[in-house]
């Protein structure tokens, strides 16, 4: 789907948004933009990068005021200010909807959707139809699902094969059904092998739950705190990850001396503070019916890659595994269809990471972005070195 939000790019001596017929100035010709592959989001506070680069980022407008309203609107949303984006994008279609394009009416119905605003969408949806003489867009509620609607009982997801460096994707497949949820059982009792790299893999899902505050209970953990422990020497300093997750298994298996001993043989080899022993309670099976999602560990991997939530300056590592996930492909899929938000630094560090790959000859496409996102991908210069293709 193919949305018209810019017109042609002005003419060399034009100002952005002046008339055909405007002389240029008899001033000095204005320096060239700069390319936006040399601006650095990545370091530094994000509300001093937001200052200091949204004013080198090139707006093309459709008609007076059109474009600024559109670059105004996905900024403000990007930031999290949605009732501003919300009156922002109204302004422009009460005073100038006859002129504007589909692109800005999508971004507001999809403003609505992503807030959950039904009546405000379905009173909108009208107009649109009434204008464009076409079937409007569905509603769909994408807002996020309040805590209290999360269901009492955890799914359950049954982890089978090798805990291995190429698991990637099927961690990440986990990471969102516990988000979503808000409470997870992961069984580890059909497990067969496991290697430092995979270890990494676990602990840091294990911490992003713990980030989310998402219920987590580990189940028949003792087959692989066996496996772990054949590979950890007191004194040899490496595969501190297998250290760790084995502390953190017996914790799970409420072997709390065999804990202690491991911590001290842990402390003499790396030098540093164990963790603390909490004793971990598993959840008991539930006779109601639960959600079981089977996550073999030794299938190939997709080579779709997830971004979803909002992703703001404090997330921003979601975006930066896409350059380890491409490493091995040519082309890669990127699922947006959980994405609401990415704000206004995350954007600009997606567009270095998406110009690295672009130089590297990789093909990258983002597929089912809303078109609050994609107006400031568009506004970035995302759709520059990545194929952006809108929800439908």
């Amino acid at each position: 789907m193919v949305l018209p939000f810019f017109g042609k790019k002005p003419a060399p001596g034009t100002q952005p948004g002046a008339s055909a017929g405007t002389a240029p100035s008899s001033a000095a010709p204005a320096a060239e933009p700069p390319e936006l592959s040399t601006l650095d989001f990545s370091v530094g506070d994000p509300t001093h990068a937001l200052a200091h680069c949204a004013g080198q980022v090139e707006v093309q407008e459709m008609a007076a005021g059109i474009g600024a309203a559109y670059e105004e609107a996905a900024v403000l949303y990007a930031n999290g200010n949605t009732t501003e984006a919300e009156a922002a994008l109204n302004a422009v279609l009460d005073g100038q909807g006859g002129h504007a394009g589909e692109g800005l009416w999508m971004m507001l119905l999809d403003l609505y959707r992503l807030t959950g605003q039904r009546q405000r969408f379905e009173a909108r949806v009208l107009d649109y139809a009434t204008r464009f003489e076409r079937s409007p867009p569905p509603w769909m509620d994408l807002s996020s699902a309040p805590e209290g609607t999360r269901s009492n009982v955890a799914p359950m997801v049954n982890m089978a094969g090798s805990l291995s460096g190429q698991a990637a994707a099927q961690f990440q497949q986990m990471g969102i059904i516990g988000k979503k949820s808000g409470a997870i059982r992961i069984d580890l009792g059909r497990l067969r092998a496991v290697d430092e790299n995979g270890c990494t893999l676990f602990r840091n899902v294990l911490r992003e739950f713990a980030a989310e505050r998402v219920k987590v209970s580990l189940l028949n953990c003792g087959q692989l705190a066996e496996m772990l422990a054949g590979q950890v020497r007191t004194g040899e300093p490496s595969g501190r990850d297998i250290w760790l997750l084995l502390l953190e298994m017996l914790q799970h298996t409420g072997e709390q001396e065999r804990f202690e001993n491991l911590a001290v043989d842990y402390a003499i080899t790396f030098e540093e503070s164990p963790p603390s022993w909490e004793a971990r309670v598993a959840q008991a099976a539930s006779t109601t019916m639960v959600q079981e999602v089977a996550l073999d560990l030794d299938a190939p991997a997709s080579e779709d890659f997830v971004l979803d939530g909002e992703i703001t300056s404090a997330a921003v590592e979601k975006i930066r595994k896409l350059a380890a996930h491409a490493s091995g492909l040519q082309s890669v899929e990127v699922d947006c269809g959980q994405l609401r938000r990415i704000d206004f630094v995350s954007a600009g560090t997606l567009f270095n990471i998406l110009a690295t790959l672009q130089a590297q000859g990789k093909t990258v496409v983002l597929r089912n972005v809303n078109a609050m996102v994609a107006a400031l991908l568009r506004v970035m210069g995302v759709d520059q070195v990545a194929v952006v293709l809108l929800r439908s």
